[in-house]
């Protein structure tokens, strides 16, 4: 027995690991679209701006720019906002626009002769009324944990997107809610975190978002979760959002085009 678990402590000191990079097929590359129109409360919500990427390889630590599209921003009075790119960098900005709670946006795309449209509405959202914090949570209990409280508005189906900011560490905590349950009542969204400290800044955004964003946003955070870890789940699939290529349809982009008003609380741990 005694040469057994010898034999067993050598191999356990002298276990290694080889590095295998998977000789993976390379497909071409998709237009990835970023276009999140956002009007933040209390300002005037004339700068906004696009973001185009490319897909990449698996292996690859880089995600190259779309550049050299045309990008405009329709709306339903025949406004026609026009995004100019910076330097070649597939941020393309424009500092004239006109937000419109409801108003409906049409979003133009051309690249390499291909043209990509979506269509969405700017959704309202409400106030975050108040944060609440508690320390000591969580299973082991050096967790610390807040609750943004806000008030649904009774007799309108509204869906709600969070994101609570690290200033410090510039970390995004992101939650979607809908008030299928809690239609007209004050509710809060939850965020818990053992690895923030008092005097930590958070910056805790509330989005109104529309009903298919929503949707894209549950199936997006559930493919994204690290902790899921179960053996029968559904393997990730390929997300669609709502931009089409009118041009042609098979190269289909990823990305989404949404418009919302964002309320912003700005809160220090205690």
């Amino acid at each position: 027995m005694k040469k057994i678990l010898y034999i067993l402590c050598c191999l356990s000191v002298f276990t290694c690991e080889d590095v295998i990079e998977l000789d993976l097929n390379t497909a071409e590359p998709r237009l990835v679209i970023d276009a999140s129109i956002k009007w933040y409360k209390d300002t005037s919500g004339k700068n906004q701006f696009i973001k185009l990427s490319l897909t990449a390889p698996y292996y690859s630590t880089e995600i190259p720019p779309a550049t050299g599209a045309t990008v405009t921003v329709s709306d339903q009075f025949n406004n026609v906002f026009n995004f100019v790119e910076e330097e070649n960098s597939g941020i393309y900005k424009n500092l004239t626009f006109i937000p419109t709670i409801d108003g409906v946006y049409k979003l133009k795309i051309v690249y390499n002769n291909e043209t990509y449209t979506a269509t969405e509405t700017l959704m309202p959202v409400v106030d975050i009324d108040r944060v609440e914090q508690k320390n000591d949570t969580g299973f082991s209990g050096d967790e610390t944990e807040l609750k943004a409280y806000y008030s649904d508005q009774k007799d309108i189906k509204n869906y709600y997107l969070f994101e609570f900011i690290n200033i410090e560490t510039n970390i995004v905590n992101i939650e979607v809610y809908d008030d299928k349950f809690t239609d007209g009542n004050q509710i809060f969204a939850y965020y818990s975190n053992e690895d923030i400290v008092k005097g930590d800044e958070l910056v805790i955004q509330n989005h109104g978002i529309s009903q298919r964003y929503y949707e894209y946003m549950v199936i997006l955070l559930q493919q994204g979760n690290e902790e899921s870890g179960d053996p029968f789940e559904v393997q990730p699939a390929k997300i669609r959002g709502n931009c089409i290529n009118e041009t042609n349809p098979d190269n289909y982009p990823f990305g989404y085009f949404r418009a919302s008003e964002v309320s912003v609380f700005n809160y220090t741990i205690e």
